[in-house]
């Protein structure tokens, strides 16, 4: 198993707590990234929105790929699975940043997290054209089609519905070969589609590790009739540890005692709106994203080790977490369960 975790670029997970001591600043992320591949996690996902959606659009938050850039050089090992968003990025421009920051960490340290935007009204408010469902779908394929050839050859031309590049030349070659790893992650049959045919990596939201098994089979179902091989498999968690399991309920209670007049609640509509999910979510389950209580990483140490291992003995290569304070949680998260579990490492 490796360990990934969520940059706080919005200074944190949960809608009903409005100080979670996690400051929108260039230090605190420095100071995560640094000790993160200290005590033991592999990865981080850098998420890219331009309105904050925890803490409500009036808040900051950190833009994605320049935060990501300038962690690359202060790190030494850290991988950083970048968000980005077709709409919001040239392809061929795109593929260029993520090449220079493929570099500027010696390789294998940059990776792309490839997400259909949901959210209308950031769209709007920057400028950026927003398209219904599938048919986002239908420019991602177009996208990736681009920044896939322009990292591997030159002199490369695409005409397409949605992006025309003519002769284009890249270089420097990004030094991952054959490419940095794209994940993505959907619940529709046009993004499973997409994702199958086109990406190394399938990014799930939290789910229970029985759920999660179906998932990977039948996204294994989906590569064999493309002719690929298995992909890496990636659930999100938001994550609990405490002595005892009474303890980890306790702080359970307190992260779900939602508000519905917090300033991200008005976010959350549009998310459901925009998109198509297996399952709705319920108000509990706002309060923290991305689903991540269903994964169930939450007890006395013992029983989030048991509950790691069942995810991975359903096919998960990467756990990315969510905690609150992110710093403190993940300390107590490396001391209580990757050291003491050694689940696969």
């Amino acid at each position: 198993m490796r360990y990934g975790y969520w940059l706080p670029v919005f200074g944190g997970w949960l809608r009903n707590v409005d100080d979670e001591g996690m400051s929108i600043s260039w230090d605190y992320v420095k100071r995560l990234a640094r000790r993160s591949e200290q005590i033991g996690y592999d990865l981080t996902l850098v998420a890219e929105l331009n309105l904050n959606d925890i803490k409500g659009e009036e808040a900051p938050s950190l833009d994605a790929w320049s935060t990501a850039a300038a962690l690359t050089a202060v790190t030494d090992r850290l991988e950083y699975m970048v968000a980005v968003r077709p709409t919001f990025h040239n392809p061929a421009l795109l593929a260029k940043q993520a090449a220079n920051i493929d570099h500027i960490g010696g390789g294998n340290r940059l990776s792309l997290n490839v997400v259909s935007s949901w959210w209308k009204d950031e769209a709007t408010k920057y400028g950026v054209h927003f398209e219904q469902h599938d048919d986002r779908y239908a420019r991602t394929a177009e996208w990736l089609e681009v920044v896939d050839n322009v990292w591997k050859r030159d002199h490369y031309t695409f005409e397409g519905k949605y992006y025309r590049v003519r002769d284009a030349v890249l270089q420097p070659k990004p030094v991952t070969r054959p490419r940095p790893v794209i994940y993505a992650g959907g619940e529709s049959e046009a993004a499973k589609t997409l994702i199958a045919r086109t990406c190394d990596a399938y990014v799930m939201h939290g789910d229970p590790p029985e759920r999660i098994r179906e998932k990977i089979t039948d996204m294994n179902v989906r590569r064999e009739q493309f002719g690929l091989g298995p992909m890496i498999y990636g659930v999100a968690g938001y994550s609990v540890v405490r002595p005892s399991e009474a303890g980890a309920k306790t702080e359970l209670a307190r992260i779900t005692d939602v508000k519905q007049s917090a300033a991200g609640y008005h976010n959350y509509q549009q998310w459901l709106a925009g998109t198509q999910l297996e399952q709705r979510v319920s108000l509990e389950e706002y309060s923290v994203s991305n689903r991540g209580l269903r994964a169930g990483l939450i007890g006395a140490p013992q029983q989030v080790i048991d509950r790691v291992g069942a995810f991975e003995a359903a096919g998960v290569n990467l756990l990315l977490l969510q905690c609150s304070p992110q710093l403190e949680e993940m300390e107590r998260f490396a001391d209580q369960v990757i050291r003491v579990g050694g689940t696969g490492r």
